[in-house]
């Protein structure tokens, strides 16, 4: 009977008998495997043979008809109920079969007969070769099925008898029948049905996809997924056989989440995606990952397949936008041998990583230590300019809430790595990944990539807030022994050398830290020392924000009262003719701790403000009459910090001596060129003090100096370029314009103010556009209300990654370079314990002849600014070097000193 007989006659009479004939058939072969399991006489093997070969044919039954389905006209609906029954009864009828106690005997007699199958083969366990075939057509019919139509029923029982049968198998099945191939079958549906989604809506949408079409297409995705991992944490060992298609499954469906997060019109579709199919495909790879029967290596192995950097470098000829690694067509026509060398998945490598963190709670101990080990991939990938660009401009659906009720919130890609990367801290918190952990954020603390060094601060902070207080007071005493150590090297006036950069990640911790925190560090680096180091060491965590308030009452005095000693002690030995021959960073190192510290220092204005306006008008008289460049740039450090001072101090702009020192600041920065470097650093602390203008009187007409003097300060900040310092003048002007009692506010803004000008061209000025940026300003009009980054903004992140990345590889190659110029020498301590270390006079003497070298070349460096004006951008650069030079030196001589006494 096939189905072929039913186009020999076109007689209605014949086709009704024809299907009810078929109808009964089909409904016999329910009833017969449904019937109770003690009717059968299993012993004998005749039977035996013709029930395995009477489950064969009536699946190959089954699956003739489902390939028809569409010709059986009217009568395919009942078809299909009947199938499904057929195949209901046969899977529980294997499945009751398999516990029977008939099936015992031919196990436990191996010299019974054997019993020959369908295709000829010997088999001593009739069960086995049952299930086996029975498994095989069920495969065959879930495939069949998955083609489409109003299958979806069979399609479940299908599948779901495929993994009940291979639940109830004790390992015996797994000697003769391929289970890794029913998982490659269930991979390979998924991936085709991802691909279909991919073709279609990678074409021009109209309109946006619904939450119903995204459903339909995911849905049996997941179905396929979910029987994949059932089977793969049954059979773990045939689930690695095909680890490579796995990996390539998983990161696949992580790009495609990706691309679709890039559409405006599959917003929707994005966010079904990572409902449905973010969770299977971790629980997938998960299944390869986290069984004992895989080895640690093949763990290791997997994971560099997954994250690794090979065919992951930017190339210049692909899309300078990026979009070439988002690209859906692209993404399902890659193989498992391609996946290594391409850039296609990069984005997909990144939000897997992300994910596998996120779920991380759910790894065995080795997989959280192989995640921790591939934290540096990560960091690696980020330096990438795409993904760089993309991380900081991209966002990605996040759910929220309960299984129940599950709702989308669309956040930056960036704030989610941070988010799983805290995720990974708690899940690792107790393993022994966490030694790793730890070691690696210290070890990335002085990271070159600014991004990289933020995410290792706010796990480092994030550490801090929730840590015990061992955990917290461990890290803080490992981070003050790293300061002590580099607190002699670099200038401290370097805002990128080390001791700046462990000063910043030390304020940043203390702030996340309890009040004990920072006493910690008070008593481990500053305490009641005043030497060198200490000094060092308290004015670079000043100025990198270490707030005082955070101190007990008693070390927040003390430290007060070591401020305001300093501070006003080197006011009364300041002498302006001296500056030239300071080479020593820290000079004038009280005034940058003051300024540093009034933010969170109450300061009694009285004690210092005479000593401050008398200081200030020194600095002022020294600029304007010496020449000498390193007296200019000493003094330039002195006035910016000095005007920092001064903001802070509202009484000192009421009284009679702001006239003249406004004049002498108009003098200075208006008559001088304005590409004096030094002029430039200085503006920034200028547009504060100029905020509080506003708390001075000031007449409004031409003849008053002081008015006159102010407006052409203001126009000169106005006029500025830079984005930085038009932030810092508006909101300067802004401050002032809100609490001046001048009703001529239009005075102060020139004609030509940077905001003035049209965004587009740069040429054509407004004064209304000036207004209209000036409220925004104020009123913060500007926010957006999500994030939607143009095409200009992301080659503005590449163009910003680029310079990152070439500062990060120069900074690595410096580091090759210094350490294959190191030496190992061996040191014998016995005798070097027993002599005196007393330095040679060679040393002595070098250090007398670099001084006059220093001399020298300081003396060089002034002629050259007074002979060539136009060299300035070159004069400052080798003056910042003969800065750094002079530190070095300077240390030099002082151990020199102490080694010779």
């Amino acid at each position: 009977m096939t189905i072929m007989s039913m186009e020999d006659s076109h007689e209605e009479e014949h086709s009704k008998v024809f299907y009810q004939l078929l109808l009964d058939v089909l409904n016999f072969s329910a009833a017969s495997f449904s019937a109770p399991t003690d009717s059968y006489a299993f012993e004998e093997n005749n039977l035996v043979g013709i029930v395995e070969n009477s489950i064969l044919e009536q699946l190959a039954l089954m699956k003739d008809l489902l390939e028809h389905i569409t010709r059986l006209e009217s009568y395919g609906s009942e078809v299909l109920k009947v199938s499904q029954l057929v195949i209901d009864s046969i899977i529980r009828f294997c499945g009751e079969q398999c516990q029977a106690k008939s099936w015992d005997s031919f196990s436990k007699n191996p010299d019974k007969e054997g019993i020959m199958d369908c295709e000829g083969t010997i088999s001593v366990n009739p069960i086995i070769n049952i299930r086996k075939y029975a498994i095989q057509r069920l495969c065959e019919l879930g495939t069949v099925a998955a083609k489409g139509g109003h299958l979806v029923s069979i399609l479940n029982t299908s599948w779901k008898g495929v993994v009940t049968l291979l639940q109830q198998d004790n390992g015996s099945l797994e000697a003769v029948l391929d289970v890794s191939d029913i998982i490659l079958k269930l991979i390979s549906l998924a991936n085709h049905s991802l691909r279909s989604a991919a073709e279609s809506w990678s074409s021009s949408l109209k309109e946006p996809i619904s939450v119903a079409v995204a459903r339909r297409t995911f849905v049996p995705v997941k179905f396929y997924l979910v029987n994949a991992v059932k089977i793969s944490s049954f059979c773990p060992t045939q689930a690695f056989l095909v680890h490579r298609e796995i990996i390539l499954c998983v990161m696949m469906i992580s790009s495609f989440r990706v691309s679709l997060s890039t559409e405006t019109n599959l917003k929707i579709a994005s966010e079904v995606s990572s409902e449905l199919l973010e969770q299977m495909s971790m629980s997938l790879l998960y299944s390869i990952l986290n069984p004992d029967e895989v080895e640690e290596q093949m763990k290791f192995e997997i994971m560099d397949r997954l994250f690794t950097s090979e065919g992951c470098h930017s190339s210049s000829q692909e899309d300078p936008c990026g979009h070439n690694i988002m690209q859906m067509e692209k993404i399902f026509s890659l193989t498992c041998d391609s996946i290594s060398c391409t850039k296609t998945l990069i984005l997909g490598r990144v939000l897997l990583f992300m994910c596998l963190l996120r779920s991380s709670i759910d790894a065995e101990e080795n997989v959280k230590i192989v995640i921790t080990r591939k934290l540096g991939w990560l960091f690696n990938m980020l330096i990438d300019e795409e993904v760089y660009a993309c991380i900081l401009s991209m966002q990605i659906p996040l759910s929220h809430g309960t299984k129940q009720k599950t709702q989308f919130v669309w956040e930056p890609m960036f704030l989610s790595l941070l988010e799983s990367l805290k995720t990974f801290m708690i899940a690792a918190s107790s393993s022994l990944a966490w030694g790793e952990l730890v070691s690696f954020l210290l070890d990335n603390i002085f990271h070159p990539h600014l991004l990289c060094w933020e995410i290792v601060m706010e796990l480092l902070c994030f550490l801090m807030r929730y840590a015990e207080k061992n955990v917290a007071s461990s890290l803080i005493d490992k981070l003050c022994s790293c300061f002590k150590s580099v607190a002699c090297l670099g200038s401290i006036l370097d805002p990128n050398s080390a001791v700046r950069k462990i000063a910043r990640s030390i304020s940043m911790l203390v702030k996340c830290g309890a009040q004990p925190v920072a006493d910690r560090v008070h008593s481990s680096l500053i305490g009641g020392d005043r030497s060198q180091l200490s000094s060092v060491m308290l004015v670079a965590l000043l100025m990198e924000g270490f707030s005082l308030q955070l101190l007990s009452d008693n070390f927040r005095e003390i430290v007060r009262k070591r401020i305001i000693t300093d501070y006003c002690g080197f006011i009364e030995t300041f002498h302006g003719k001296l500056l030239g021959a300071c080479g020593s960073s820290l000079f004038g190192a009280p005034v940058f701790a003051l300024s540093a510290s009034l933010p969170s220092l109450q300061v009694n204005e009285s004690g210092i403000d005479k000593k401050t306006l008398q200081f200030l008008f020194a600095i002022l008289g020294t600029l304007s009459e010496s020449s000498d460049t390193r007296v200019s740039y000493n003094c330039h450090r002195l006035l910016a910090e000095t005007l920092g001072i001064f903001s802070h101090m509202n009484g000192l702009y009421k009284s009679n001596e702001m006239e003249a020192i406004i004049l002498q600041l108009h003098k200075l920065f208006i008559s001088k060129a304005a590409s004096d470097t030094q002029q430039q650093r200085s503006k920034a602390e200028l547009a504060l003090f100029m905020a509080g203008f506003g708390h001075m009187d000031m007449s409004e007409t031409e003849e008053c100096k002081k008015g006159s003097a102010v407006c052409g300060l203001y126009h000169m900040l106005l006029r500025e370029r830079h984005w930085a310092l038009i932030h810092l003048a508006i909101a300067s002007f802004g401050y002032f314009a809100a609490r001046s009692s001048c009703n001529q506010l239009w005075r102060f803004v020139p004609d030509n103010a940077a905001l003035s000008y049209d965004i587009l061209g740069g040429y054509e000025v407004s004064e209304e556009r000036f207004m209209c940026e000036f409220k925004a300003f104020l009123e913060k009009e500007r926010a957006l209300p999500e994030l939607a980054p143009s095409s200009e903004q992301i080659l503005l992140l590449q163009e910003e990654a680029a310079l990152l990345k070439e500062a990060v590889r120069k900074k690595i190659q410096t580091l090759e370079t210094e350490e294959m110029d190191c030496e190992v020498v061996e040191i014998d301590h016995e005798q070097l314990s027993s002599k005196r270390r007393k330095m040679p006079d060679g040393i002595s003497k070098g250090v007398e002849l670099l001084q006059s070298g220093l001399k020298v070349i300081g003396e060089g460096l002034s002629q050259w600014q007074k002979t060539q004006p136009n060299s300035l951008d070159l004069h400052d650069k080798l003056l910042t070097h003969f800065s750094c030079l002079e530190d070095a030196i300077t240390n030099l001589a002082s151990i020199a000193g102490s080694g010779s006494n």
